[in-house]
Order: structure tokens, then C-alpha cells, then sequence
């Protein structure tokens, strides 16, 4: 129940936040492109965001955004399984567990548009893995090293900036930018960027000048 109530509150959050709204949150191939609205509300949080250079890597661990997947929402499930539930379909539950680890299901995925079977193993849980839309060690260096540890830790937590994926093109993307790596199904493309920058204005997050130009290129065609 607790598991219920957290994904009925996720649905809430979800529609206030701006930008791409329900939409940039679905992790289906249904998810295309946002609304003119929501497109139109990118490209002024976009006019709005800092641009400076991409500042060094010194001090990165993945250690500095808290212990990973962590249950900041205080559900009882880690954050890759709340994750794992909100973007799969027919999903399948460890018994006991209050339909908490998620054992199988179905992702679409927005990255290619692949339907991907899930199946929790120790050689099968990557075949789905858990994207941070903008990469941890990117934010690193656009803002990150100053944050308080507690917002680090929402940061690399909040649902806004977190969708499962097919786990070899997480890894292609690794932690790119938008300048240097988009999702190849041409067709979501919008709604990641919509995302992305939802993200960054939420945590002032700031662009390079080449991904701010990548940014711009993408809302122009939507």
C-alpha cells in the first residue's frame, strides 16, 4: 500500500512539473513530442538557464550523491525499483516485498523504441537500467560541487531525472550532454530535451554554450 500511495503522489508531481508534463514523464514509445505549450515553456527555461564552461571533473565519486538508489521518499523500496515499476508494464513482484523489487515486466523504450523484456538476474538486470537524464558527474561539473550533500542525494533520486532504459545505450550515453549524445529514436528526442531542461532549471544546473546550441536545434523542430 505504501508502494501505492508513493506511485499515486509520483502521478501528482508529475503533472506539475512543467515542462513536457505526464507526457516527458511516460517512458513509452507513445511519448513523442510535448505539446506546443510545454515546447514553448522549454525554450524560455532554456533563455534562462546560466551558460559558462564545462568546469574540471576533480572530486567526482558517485559517493558525493549519496548511497545509490536510496529510499528518499521513505517508501520502503529503493529508488530503481519505485523507478523500475513507474516505466515498466505487466510488471511481476518479489513475494513478500509488498510489490516492491520488481522480478519482471515489459519496458518500451524511449531511447529506441524497443520493446525490452526485464528479468530481474544477476546477467539480465542490465538489459534495463535506470538513466540519469542529465549524468551524475555532468552535473558535476555545471554546478553540482557546490550543492549541499542533501541535494546531491534528491538530485540523483528525483524521479524528473531518472527513466529506465535499454541498458547498452545508457552505457553509449554514459555521461554525455546533449551536445554529444541524443536518443536515437528521432522521435523522443523532444521530450528529452524538454526533460532535461526541466531538470536543470529545477536545480539551476548550468549549460555549456555547445549544449545550450544542441538544446535550441532540437525545440526548433519540434
Amino acid at each position: 500500500m505504501r508502494v501505492r500511495a508513493f506511485m499515486a503522489g509520483l502521478a501528482t508531481i508529475t503533472m506539475l512539473t512543467g515542462c513536457g508534463g505526464l507526457e516527458a514523464q511516460s517512458a513509452g514509445p507513445k511519448s513523442s513530442k510535448p505539446d506546443t505549450a510545454s515546447v514553448s515553456d522549454a525554450r524560455k527555461k532554456l533563455a534562462k538557464l546560466a551558460v559558462k564552461g564545462r568546469a574540471p571533473k576533480t572530486g567526482f565519486d558517485r559517493d558525493e550523491f549519496g548511497p545509490a538508489w536510496s529510499d528518499v521518499d521513505h517508501n520502503g523500496c529503493d529508488t530503481r525499483n519505485d523507478i523500475l515499476k513507474r516505466d515498466l508494464e505487466n510488471e511481476k513482484f518479489k513475494s513478500g516485498t509488498h510489490d516492491c523489487i520488481v522480478l519482471s515486466g515489459t519496458l518500451k523504450d524511449p531511447y529506441s523504441g524497443k520493446t525490452i523484456e526485464f528479468k530481474r538476474g544477476q546477467s539480465t538486470s542490465t538489459d534495463v537500467q535506470i538513466d540519469h537524464l542529465i549524468p551524475l558527474s555532468d552535473a558535476w561539473q555545471k554546478g553540482a560541487q557546490q550543492w549541499s550533500a542533501t541535494k546531491r542525494k534528491e538530485f540523483a533520486n528525483d524521479p524528473l531525472n531518472l527513466l529506465a532504459v535499454d541498458g547498452p545505450l545508457n552505457g553509449q550515453k554514459s555521461d554525455s550532454d546533449a551536445a554529444t549524445w541524443l536518443p536515437p529514436r528521432k522521435a523522443y528526442r523532444c521530450t528529452y530535451i524538454a526533460r532535461q531542461i526541466d531538470v536543470k532549471a529545477k536545480y539551476d544546473v548550468w549549460l555549456t554554450s555547445a549544449e545550450k546550441d544542441a538544446m535550441k536545434t532540437i525545440l526548433d523542430d519540434c
